[in-house]
């Protein structure tokens, strides 16, 4: 069971920067989108219908300040109302704070994960021999590939000696070589928030949380605020074949945003995103707990890098879309069996956190369990129009 409290998911500057919501409103019928301010939670829906629409403001920041908006409760009770096992239907909850955005995520930009792909690969999804295969690894290629520029001379020579070696693989192509891994996450509004269920393939065996800065950017390309996410990641059958990314990433409730999205101002900037250290927690019913953390400062590829490679004259997103940076995070502590390190069970309740952006927490269920995303993009629109906001 999950119980959010406004001081889990505020920063630890609380309401001081510029923070957006998105909350879902029975009386409409359909989604709000708020801001979050120290006096409580407004709907600014009437001027902003979406939040990809507020994110194409010259200065969206300055824009959600401007706007009064309707007060449409405290955030506690919000929250309070969030969790799906007690929620009233008839009260307002929290929701992913993105919508129109396509969900585009960045694979293989951190060393220590890019070598685990490897590690995935060669062990064709097994935990088993993963332990083995990662000290083979190691010792082929090495485990700090933190100077390495992504596309550089440097990089290309020693891409000719792991193929000479028999090494290379095609994670080592996308860590390491000019072009980075950037995939559909998800379909556009089937995201979860905080204080929801996230979901895992029914059939996977081996998967883990992967906790990531999500930056938002416009339909110019420009990124104009950040909120946390969990990529959860099918490690078994992305082992068994990349060709089958898609079903590892892709399920009901596999792509977790929130808790808010802080748009950039004078208290909140990229280059904060970039100094961040994302932390996670991951506690079982079987008092199993994991620690990690993931440092924004350690990758590869620039977040600036990252959205030039996705956005631009071969590819364009006219609402915008928001992405995964990727993470750093890879576990390996053993949960049950030693040698097969960590997988998830039902129950677990996952929580990543930055004092910048507060805390995004999931319980983990299978992803046929969790609530089916029924309200697409004609439900959305149908809805904004009967309400009169488009």
């Amino acid at each position: 069971m999950i119980t959010l409290m406004p001081n889990d998911v505020l920063p630890a500057d609380t309401t001081a920067g510029t923070l957006v919501g998105r909350v879902w409103l029975p009386q409409a019928g359909g989604p709000a989108v708020v801001a979050v301010r120290n006096d409580g939670v407004f709907d600014v829906t009437a001027r902003f219908p979406t939040v990809s629409a507020l994110c194409e403001e010259p200065d969206p920041a300055a824009a959600l300040r401007a706007a009064g908006g309707t007060r449409i409760g405290d955030l506690a009770a919000i929250l309070a109302n969030t969790p799906p096992d007690r929620r009233d239907p008839q009260k307002p909850w929290l929701l992913a704070p993105v919508d129109l955005q396509v969900l585009k995520a960045a694979g293989v930009t951190f060393a220590i994960s890019m070598l685990e792909r490897v590690i995935e690969e060669r062990s064709r999804g097994n935990p088993s021999s993963a332990e083995a295969i990662r000290k083979e690894v190691v010792r082929l290629v090495g485990d700090d590939f933190s100077k390495l520029k992504p596309g550089s001379a440097e990089a290309s020579k020693l891409k000719q000696v792991l193929i000479e070696q028999n090494a290379w693989s095609q994670y080592l192509e996308v860590g390491i070589g000019p072009d980075a891994e950037v995939f559909t996450k998800a379909p556009t509004l089937s995201s979860v928030g905080t204080g929801m269920d996230a979901g895992l393939h029914p059939k996977s065996t081996w998967n883990n949380p992967e906790p990531e800065v999500v930056l938002v950017v416009s339909s110019g390309g420009k990124i104009v605020g950040a909120a946390l996410g969990n990529d959860v990641n099918l490690r078994d059958f992305e082992g068994r074949s990349a060709l089958l990314l898609s079903k590892a990433k892709d399920n009901n409730a596999s792509c977790a945003i929130g808790p808010l999205l802080r748009l950039f101002d004078q208290t909140f900037t990229l280059d904060d995103v970039r100094k961040m250290d994302v932390g996670l927690t991951v506690k079982g019913a079987d008092g199993f707990v994991l620690e990690g953390h993931s440092s924004i400062s350690k990758i590869s590829r620039d977040p600036t890098d990252l959205v030039a490679q996705t956005i631009g004259p071969v590819h364009q997103y006219p609402d915008g879309f928001a992405l995964f940076l990727g993470t750093m995070f890879a576990p390996v502590k053993d949960r049950d069996a030693k040698g097969e390190g960590f997988t998830h069970k039902r129950d677990d309740i996952v929580t990543i956190a930055a004092p910048q952006l507060g805390k995004l927490v999931n319980r983990m269920r299978h992803s046929d369990e969790c609530e089916h995303w029924t309200f697409g993009l004609s439900a959305l629109m149908k809805n904004l129009a009967q309400r009169k906001v488009i």
